[in-house]
């Protein structure tokens, strides 16, 4: 009975692991695929399915920032890119598809959403693909960075120094929040600097999962019940 209880026990805890593996995401529109209007200036001409804007925040496709761009209030934007005059290697992002351009020195606000059904004190993984750019027809050495918040906690990427012109490339950021409380506002804000040479941070493939143990956990707490169920066997081989 007591090695049928120890298999069982094995049992629950791979299937523990494998649910863990498969955690939720639990943002809306983290690829930032859906939109009311296609690519163009949030909160103007488009608006992303889940999130809200009020800053010079665009959304892009996955082909178009460095040929057709986006109508923005001001007019026509595009990105520096292979296809309107520097050859930085400017591409979408790994996770494909739309992404988020945001300016980090005119008209800042973050691009936020509320995340429900959080549990206090549980801990969560944010992730994203981040990039720097800079908007075509201004010139100058520029750095980007992303300030993401999860309530009043707020985390920082590294600063990119990006040449004139130049892309950065795209790079996988995860940080980790505890929640606490049930509900709150996860936030991504564009930082760049100078002003006049608009440095754009770009952004894709937002993700929020509860954090799990690590593989390693895994093993050891595996390793305990099998060295327990050795145990219980030997004591039970004794008493006989």
């Amino acid at each position: 009975m007591q090695i049928k209880s120890l298999v069982l026990a094995l049992s629950a805890v791979a299937a523990l692991s494998a649910s863990a593996a498969q955690a939720a995401n639990l943002v809306t529109n983290g690829d930032f695929e859906s939109t009311t209007s296609g690519p163009g200036q949030l909160g103007y001409n488009t608006d992303l399915t889940g999130w809200t804007s009020n800053g010079y925040n665009f959304v892009f496709g996955a082909t178009g920032a460095d040929s057709a761009g986006v109508t923005s209030q001001y007019g026509n934007l595009q990105l520096w890119g292979p296809n309107n005059g520097a050859a930085n290697g400017l591409t979408s992002s790994p996770a494909g598809g739309n992404f988020v351009a945001a300016d980090g020195a005119f008209e800042v606000a973050p691009l936020q959403q509320t995340i429900n059904g959080l549990q206090i004190g549980k801990q969560y993984n944010v992730s994203f693909y981040w990039a720097g750019a800079q908007q075509k027809n201004f010139d100058g050495p520029n750095t980007e960075q992303w300030q993401v918040s999860l309530g009043n906690q707020t985390q920082s990427t590294g600063v990119y120094s990006n040449p004139s012109h130049g892309f950065s490339g795209w790079t996988k950021q995860t940080f980790s929040f505890t929640a606490t409380s049930a509900s709150e506002v996860l936030g991504f804000m564009a930082v760049g600097t100078p002003a006049g040479v608009p440095p754009f941070s770009l952004l894709d493939g937002v993700s929020m999962v509860a954090a799990v143990p690590e593989p390693a956990t895994w093993g050891m707490l595996l390793g305990g019940l099998v060295l327990l169920g050795f145990s219980v066997r030997r004591r039970s081989s004794t008493s006989v």
